[in-house]
This record gives structure tokens, C-alpha cells and sequence, in this order.
């Protein structure tokens, strides 16, 4: 049936079986060949960095942010030789409860200054899952202008569990922003309670937004949140003034309550509003008379000292961590200690006793 429709014999054939192919081509065209990627050196990255290369920037953070051991190796090495040109930013973190307006306000505040002359680094840190330890990284989404702006650099993180809701390299990454020559560093916390902590323990000025309507809820409020703050902003104050003024009266008088700051700075309540604009400038104002006050005073460099031991103290303690229960032995031996002791064959603190002198003695061998 199928050779009377197509006719081999007639060369005119709009039905006509063409030739398979014979012999392979000898070789591939080589604009289709995979090239494998450069890798960057060292020097490429810090050069890079040294001159406002926002991709080297990202790229390095990347690298910082890795759990690959080489990436890591490489990091460290960019950070040390960026460390000489760190440090003389101010490092503003920003906190408060999901919903408080905190990326919008970062806008508004970012964009002032960045319109003033100065540059602006936003390292902002989303929620992570701990069930799926994936991240949202939405906050370019809600800064949509300062993202747009040459003289600002938002860096989303995932925060990976971490205490505080800040990402576990954020150290890391503000050496690099300052290196970069970003004068203003912003760290955006998850906003989630106590865990704050950890973002005050790596930035010269703490602020904590809050809503209008928190003003009767002091309660809920952590004591120590508001022993960190060096200001408290009354946010989204166009929705009721007059609830606004009296939620900062009532945190006034709170704050009226607690002990002194050694170094001498009384925290500021204000209200704001992100949506107007109203405040925005009070903020900034606010950071600068605590930068000056606490400069004069030496306790702005007493600070960053405390902060780089404390550092030091953190490193030390998570590397051994880590390395304790990454050795063999420990691998080997903690399943079995487990069951003991939810068996009761040996105390909790006998067993830990037993791992952690079996892991030096190993060692040691």
C-alpha cells in the first residue's frame, strides 16, 4: 500500500523516504561544547570587592555562605585580606514582630540616605523552615526601590535555624559590605522574640519597631528586647496618632524603669510612619547622636572589641562542636551512649564524660 503512495523511483516525489545518515561527523561543532567555568582566585575576589564589583561581592558572599569545605577555605582567605578595609561603617540592626513594617521602613531610611551620598548595605534575613530549612527571600520584592539603586546592595539570607533569625555567616558577610566600601550596614532580623540577641551582638545600633497598638501590651513584650534597644520606633503612626503617641508614652515610662547603660546613652522612643515619610529622618538622627555620644565616650570601640572576643569565643566553640561530632569516634560510639541512657545504664553526664574523654584520647593516639 505504502509503495504505491511513495514512489522511490520518482525524484519529484513530494512522498519520498530520505537516506539515513551515514557515518557520525568527525567532529562536534565547538561553539556547542560546555566550557567548564573559571574558577576565580583569591586575588580576583579581593580586587574585586576593593572595587565596589557588586557580582565579585555576591560571589564571595556565596562563597562565605557555603558548607563546602573548600568554599569555605577560600572564604576565609578573602575575608582576612578584606579585614584591613573593614570596620568603619555603622552597623544599625533592625528588628520587631512580622507585620511591624520593617522592610518598608528600610526603604524609606535606605533611600534617604543613599539620596545624602552615602552607601548602603541591607543584609536581609528571612524565616527559615525547620521542617523544609528553605527560606522565603522576598525582601527585594518588598524594597523594590532601594533594590534599584546604585548606591544600595540588599543581600537576602537564609537565617538556616540560626539563634536569632541571623544568618550564621552575617559576620562575615558585613566584613566583605564594609571592604566594599558600603558605609552603612543594615541587619533586618526575623523579628521572632528573645533570639535577637544574636543581631545585637553584632551591630553598633539596635532598633526595635513596634505597632500603635502595642502600647497595652508591654507584657507581651520581652524584657530583654527592650534592655537592647537604643531606640524604639512607634510604626505605621498614620493608622491612629493618638494611639501612637500613647503607646511611646507608656514605653517611656517602662524604659524609665530599667537600669542605666554603661555607656551612658538613654534610649529614644518616637513614632514613625514608613507610609509618609514621617519620623523616617528622626531614626537617622537618632543613630548619629548615639554614634557620637558613645565615640566621645569610648564605649562605641569598647563595643566592637567586646563584640570581635565574643566572636572569638563563639568560633572556637562551634568548631569543636563540630569537629567532636564529626570524628569517627563519636560517630561510632554516641548512638549506643543514647540508648543507655534512656535505658538508665548510665547517667547523662557520665555518658557525655565518657565521649568527650574517649574523643581526646583518640586524639591524642
Amino acid at each position: 500500500m505504502y509503495d504505491r503512495i511513495i514512489d522511490k523511483n520518482n525524484p519529484n516525489s513530494a512522498l519520498k523516504v530520505q537516506d539515513a545518515i551515514g557515518d557520525k561527523p568527525s567532529s562536534v561543532n565547538t561553539r556547542f561544547k560546555l566550557k567548564k567555568k573559571r574558577e576565580i582566585s583569591v586575588d580576583e575576589y579581593v580586587n574585586g570587592i576593593l572595587n565596589s564589583d557588586r557580582v565579585m561581592l555576591s560571589q564571595a558572599i556565596t562563597l562565605v555562605e557555603s558548607n563546602l569545605s573548600e568554599h569555605q577555605h577560600k572564604a576565609q582567605q578573602i575575608i582576612e585580606r578584606c579585614l584591613p578595609y573593614a570596620g568603619k561603617s555603622i552597623r544599625v540592626g533592625i528588628t520587631g514582630v512580622p507585620g511591624v513594617g520593617k522592610s518598608t521602613t528600610i526603604e524609606a531610611l535606605g533611600t534617604k540616605l543613599t539620596h545624602s551620598g552615602h552607601k548602603l548595605a541591607v543584609l536581609a534575613i528571612d524565616p527559615t523552615s525547620e521542617k523544609t530549612k528553605g527560606s522565603i527571600l522576598g525582601d527585594k520584592t518588598r524594597m523594590e526601590e532601594l533594590a534599584n539603586d546604585p548606591n544600595a546592595f540588599i543581600r537576602p539570607s537564609p537565617s538556616a535555624g540560626s539563634l536569632g533569625g541571623v544568618a550564621r555567616k552575617t559576620r562575615e558577610i558585613i566584613i566583605l559590605c564594609e571592604a566594599a566600601g558600603f558605609d552603612v550596614v543594615f541587619v533586618e532580623t526575623v523579628g521572632v522574640g528573645q533570639s535577637e540577641v544574636v543581631a545585637h551582638s553584632m551591630v553598633d545600633f539596635f532598633l526595635l519597631l513596634q505597632l500603635a497598638n502595642a502600647g497595652d501590651e508591654l507584657q507581651g513584650i520581652k524584657r530583654g528586647i527592650m534592655e537592647m534597644a537604643d531606640a524604639i520606633s512607634i510604626n505605621k503612626a498614620e493608622l491612629d496618632p493618638n494611639r501612637a503617641e500613647l503607646a511611646a508614652s507608656q514605653y517611656r515610662s517602662a524604659l524609665s524603669l530599667f537600669p542605666h547603660n554603661e555607656n551612658g546613652w538613654k534610649p529614644v522612643v518616637f513614632t514613625s510612619s514608613a507610609y509618609t515619610g514621617d519620623g523616617i529622618d528622626k531614626i537617622w538622627e537618632t543613630i548619629m547622636e548615639y554614634v557620637a555620644q558613645t565615640k566621645a565616650n569610648g564605649h562605641f570601640h569598647k563595643k566592637r572589641n567586646e563584640q570581635n572576643l565574643r566572636i572569638l569565643s563563639e568560633t572556637i566553640n562551634s568548631t569543636l562542636t563540630e569537629r567532636f561530632y564529626n570524628s569517627q569516634f563519636i560517630v561510632d560510639k554516641l548512638e549506643q551512649f543514647k540508648q543507655d541512657v534512656l535505658n538508665d545504664r548510665v547517667s547523662a553526664y557520665i555518658a557525655a564524660q565518657e565521649l568527650i574523654d574517649g574523643y581526646f584520647d583518640n586524639i591524642e593516639k
